[in-house]
């Protein structure tokens, strides 16, 4: 018999007493208290959450989630109220969670990605290789280097804050314009953004329905963009000038999360027409970027503001009233909405496009004589 502080004596049939506990007994004891130790693993998931829904400026805060909801509610009640039918708390409830949406495989594999994307993407792939402030700092020291050195402006500092945060607000929609444009021209690119439009109905979880590979790639433009804005706005000023924000968001970026950018991803039909619908984003232009109808392909490339898509001629403004629309690259694989089919093909499927690209470019080499024999 095995013992473990103990020996068993075989001619008595008497086990001997245990044996003092020594200080490897007590390593051991140490390591395997440290292996039962989840709190920084707790600590860590419950920390994503609180940053995630409790503080005001996150993407997906619990207060930006009832204003979309409130929104959505009042839209949808006002359309009945138009139309004499009576206002019923459950035909509401019907109309923003319907069972086709909330049970499909689509808001399923949703669910998935806003896990991966919320605890896991940061561990496992980083964010950005350039950062926001090396690249605002280099611009600032390149402009001052060119220029020379500007005097700190007389402006008051509200004046500056407004003027600095307006302009990182245009350079994160400009980046997120181009990097969503390169992403649906460059094929490359676009399998990994593709995932994003394999969804085949349209919820707020949607919103974290991204590739690591086209997130990384987003983040870098951002942070590009982002940098040299800032950079750019510090010369002017002549000093350091920083944007008012809301849990490190940019205010206004924050403003429009309240209002209606989770709505984008939504089947509430949301629309801004005329003057208004060449500005902003509304709901309805987003539904129409993911339409699997042929006109409406690589349009609405723009986050909140519609400016952008209007300059550069990819705008498509949705009419006022609802439209039928349906949603999903390639809906009927057989692998859609699953790891393999979304996760891991892209890999594959990109590694060919550079594969046959190389294979292109390269020249065929010239066969070689064959040698004649001499006589």
């Amino acid at each position: 018999m095995r013992m473990v502080n103990g020996a068993s004596n075989s001619a008595s049939g008497r086990t001997t007493p245990p044996l003092p506990i020594t200080a490897n007994t007590d390593a051991s004891k140490d390591f395997a208290e440290a292996r039962l130790d989840f709190s920084p693993g707790l600590s860590y998931f419950f920390g994503r959450l609180d940053k995630a829904f409790l503080e005001p400026g996150s993407h997906v805060s619990l207060a930006s989630l009832v204003c979309a909801m409130a929104v959505a509610v009042l839209v949808l009640a006002v359309r009945r109220y138009r139309k004499g039918r009576r206002l019923r708390l459950r035909t509401l409830w019907r109309a923003l969670f319907p069972r086709r949406i909330v049970m499909s495989r689509s808001s399923l594999a949703d669910l998935g990605y806003f896990y991966f994307n919320l605890f896991l993407f940061g561990i496992v792939f980083g964010w950005a290789l350039l950062s926001y402030d090396v690249v605002s700092h280099g611009v600032a020291e390149l402009l001052t280097a060119a220029f020379g050195a500007r005097p700190p402006t007389a402006l008051p500092a509200f004046a500056t804050r407004a003027a600095i945060t307006a302009l990182l607000f245009l350079a994160y929609e400009f980046g997120y314009w181009l990097n969503h444009y390169l992403s649906h021209r460059v094929p490359f690119l676009w399998e990994f953004h593709k995932v994003h439009h394999s969804a085949t109905v349209l919820t707020p979880l949607t919103n974290f329905r991204v590739h690591p590979v086209y997130m990384c790639i987003f983040l870098n433009i951002l942070a590009l963009f982002i940098g040299v804005a800032n950079g750019f706005g510090n010369y002017v000023f002549g000093q350091m000038t920083h944007d008012y924000v809301l849990s490190e968001n940019n205010i206004i970026l924050v403003f429009f999360v309240y209002v209606y950018v989770h709505l984008q991803h939504s089947q509430v039909w949301i629309s801004f027409t005329g003057w208004l619908g060449r500005l902003f984003m509304s709901p309805a232009h987003h539904q129409i970027h993911h339409s699997r109808d042929p006109a409406h392909f690589n349009k609405n490339l723009g986050s909140c503001l519609a400016l952008w898509d209007w300059l550069f001629g990819t705008l498509y403004i949705p009419a006022a009233k609802p439209q039928k629309l349906s949603f999903g690259v390639e809906p009927d694989r057989p692998d859609a909405h699953t790891i393999r089919g979304e996760f891991l093909a892209p890999f594959a499927k990109a590694g060919l496009i550079i594969r046959q690209l190389f294979e292109r470019r390269t020249p065929a080499l010239p066969l070689a004589a064959p040698e004649r024999k001499q006589a």
